[in-house]
This record gives C-alpha cells, sequence and structure tokens, in this order.
C-alpha cells in the first residue's frame, strides 16, 4: 500500500450533514463538508486524548470531537477547546494531517500523501464524462481482497475466458489464445494501457443481443493510473461500447473498497440503469469469488514465486510500477505497524508536514527508499534516465 495517490472516500451524495468515517491505508479518516458545501478530509484521531472525530458532529465549519468537544477545521487546525473558556489562546502544535480533496466523477477523492501539488499524480480520468450519447451509473462495494490482486485481475486478459461466461467460452474453444496486446499511454509516468482482439459468444439476454452478437474480432482493454484506478473498455462494435473507471481504496491488506463509475453509449435510458448495474455485478461476483481464494493473499514479493507466460506482460509492467514507487519511499511499512498494534495512533503524512514541525501524531511508518534525497523532487522515470 501506499502514499501519495489520490483514493476514494465516498460518493458526494453520501456527504451530508454528519462526518462520514472511512478507513484507507489502515488509518482511520473523517470526511466531512462545512457551512459553505466544501469537502473535507482529516485524520480522524483527536489529539487530545484519542477521541475518534467521525463520532461526533460538524458545527459550522469545523467537525467537533464528541469526547470533549474539541473543534478542527477543514485544515486540521483546532479552533475550539472548551474546557479553556471562552476566548483562549490556542496552542500551535494543535493540528491534524488535513488532506487535499477532489470531487470528481461523483466521487471525493484525497490526496493521502505529502507531495506538493505540482508532483502529485494525477486522477484517473473520465474521458466519455458529461459527452452527448453517454450514461453514467455508480457502484460501490467492499471486498475481502488484496486491491494489488484487484487491479491485476483487470490488468490480466487471459482470465476472462475462463471467469466471465459472456465473455469467454468457459475454456471449450480449442483455439483459444491470448492475441497480441497493442499498448496505449505508454509515456504516462503513472499508468499504460493496452487493447487486444478476442472471441465471445452470443448474449443469451434479449436486450443485449442486439448489441452483443457471436464475434471473433471484439476488442477491449484496460490500463491503471497510480496502483489503484483501473480503466476497461469493451467495444461490442463500431458504435455499442462500455467503459468501467474503478477506483480502489486498499483498507488493509486484505480488504478493498471499490467505486465503479460505467460509461455507456448504448442502453443510455435511465431506466436501463438497474440492468446495467445488475449485469455489472455479475462480472463483480464472478471476479470475487476468484480473487478471495487466491494463495498467497498478497501479490508475491518476487515474480519468480508465480510461473508467468507472455499473456501477463501487462501484470509484469504493473508490478514494476509498484517497485518504483517503493522505491521512492512510498510504501506503507505493514510490518511496523502491525507490531505495535494498538499501541499506537499514526497518521498517513499531509502536504503541511513538509512545512510545519511538532505534530503530535506519529507519520505512518514506510520502507524506507534507497534512492537519493537529491533526486526526490524528480519523477522516478526521470531519475532513472539519468
Amino acid at each position: 500500500m501506499y502514499i501519495n495517490f489520490w483514493y476514494p472516500t465516498v460518493f458526494s451524495t453520501e456527504l451530508q450533514d454528519t462526518p462520514v468515517k472511512v478507513r484507507i491505508l489502515k488509518q482511520d479518516l473523517v470526511v466531512f463538508r462545512d457551512s459553505a458545501g466544501r469537502a473535507h478530509c482529516l485524520s480522524d484521531t483527536c489529539i487530545h486524548r484519542g477521541g475518534s472525530l467521525s463520532g461526533g458532529k460538524i458545527n459550522g465549519d469545523c467537525v467537533q470531537c464528541p469526547y470533549h468537544g474539541w473543534e478542527y477545521d477543514g485544515d486540521g487546525c483546532v479552533q475550539r477547546i472548551p474546557s479553556l473558556g471562552p476566548n483562549p489562546k490556542i496552542p500551535s502544535r494543535t493540528r491534524i494531517d488535513a488532506y487535499p480533496v477532489e470531487e470528481r466523477y461523483g466521487i471525493v477523492f484525497a490526496f493521502l500523501g505529502d507531495l506538493p501539488e505540482e508532483e502529485r499524480p494525477p486522477i484517473m480520468e473520465i474521458p466519455t464524462w458529461g459527452k452527448a450519447g453517454w450514461r453514467e451509473s455508480f457502484l460501490q462495494y467492499d471486498a475481502a481482497i488484496n486491491y494489488e490482486r484487484s487491479l491485476e485481475n483487470g490488468l490480466d486478459p487471459a482470465h476472462n475466458e475462463f471467469v466471465h461466461p459472456t465473455h469467454g467460452f468457459s475454456g471449450e474453444n480449442s483455439e483459444y489464445k491470448v492475441n497480441n496486446l497493442r499498448m496505449v499511454d505508454e509515456d504516462n509516468p503513472w499508468g499504460f494501457g493496452f487493447f487486444s482482439k478476442f472471441k465471445s459468444p452470443q448474449a443469451k439476454d434479449s436486450t443485449m443481443a442486439k448489441f452483443k452478437q457471436a464475434s471473433d474480432n471484439r476488442e477491449a482493454g484496460s490500463g491503471n493510473t497510480g496502483p489503484n484506478h483501473l480503466w476497461t473498455i469493451i467495444r461490442f462494435s463500431e458504435t455499442a461500447e462500455f467503459g468501467q473507471y474503478m477506483y480502489e481504496a486498499p483498507v488493509d491488506e486484505g480488504n478493498t473498497r471499490i467505486f465503479l463509475v460505467n460509461m455507456r453509449n448504448m442502453m443510455i435510458e435511465p431506466e436501463k440503469d438497474e440492468e446495467v448495474n445488475a449485469r455489472n455485478w455479475t462480472i463483480i461476483k464472478q471476479d470475487i469469488k476468484v480473487l478471495t481464494e487466491l494463495n498467497p493473499v498478497i501479490t508475491p514479493p518476487t515474480n519468480t514465486k508465480e510461473f508467468m507466460v507472455p499473456a501477463d506482460k501487462v501484470i509484469l509492467i504493473y508490478r514494476e510500477l509498484l517497485k518504483e514507487w517503493n522505491e521512492r519511499g512510498w510504501r506503507l511499512d505493514v510490518e511496523a505497524i502491525n507490531r505495535v498494534g494498538s499501541r499506537v495512533a499514526f497518521a498517513i503524512p499531509s502536504p503541511s508536514r513538509r512545512k510545519q514541525k511538532g505534530w503530535v501524531l506519529d507519520s505512518v511508518p514506510l520502507i524506507e527508499s534507497p534512492i537519493k534525497s537529491a533526486h526526490e523532487s524528480l519523477p522516478l522515470h526521470k531519475v532513472n534516465a539519468g
């Protein structure tokens, strides 16, 4: 799991008059709206006595701790300590980490890391969002799976033939082979993508049948942005396409919360949303069934512990990207976190930690970076290029 990427917290419509608790990267966060409707994301731990801010209430532009009433604004600074009486001097050290927030595609994203704005990776774009002739629908679900395994599953062109009967022939096609992959976005330092041709059977239900005839030359592709954003596009014909955009939030090593935005230029009537989501649920359950039984649950530390073949090319590229971000020092030291258990309250470092010293909460442990500090401001692909 890595800091310094954008993570989905809640759907925008979920954020109303009460704070919401979310857990990402093994840390608890509180998300709330201020009096002007602006969304904020803070560490969920009150620095006074460890109260959970998400269990409190919103008071004007602040979230109030339910334990002793301390109030934190959207920048994580304490604005009121009731026990000190009216108009006291608030100590400057009374602050918690506040994370940059952006609302896009109906989701409240939080940047969980300390990079300055100009160095941050992007949120995965949805090119068809808001365009005429396209309609969106949404799903959100929790799964007892590792998010890296989930991303690799989406980047795996070979699993469809066996896991998804609507995408392949369940292994009954004796001539089955993964075709050559057409790579895209290869100049993107934060991800990549690919497309491939594949065969698929005739759709059985009457609604999809007119869009999805049996084909020997259908195209699908997937790609990523960062370690946790995945796109998949399925082109049934020149005029019929599904685009699935998954923003994943690793809760911990074995649990993931996934936000799915489905874009389509077919079946665009609003009343078709339920049917489209039902089809997505069918595919999701097929994937989860396989992913929950993987051994090991987490991606092995080296590729030699799995026998890879040419169809796994894109998975190997994804693992190389993870290795780069690990070398940047962005990977959580999960073993160190687990060792202290509930005895230490950590916080994901926010951008303010680069400007201010003297934080009450310890920064979450990270795997030490082998890259020299002189290169820290450079994107890794440029560091490697010299």
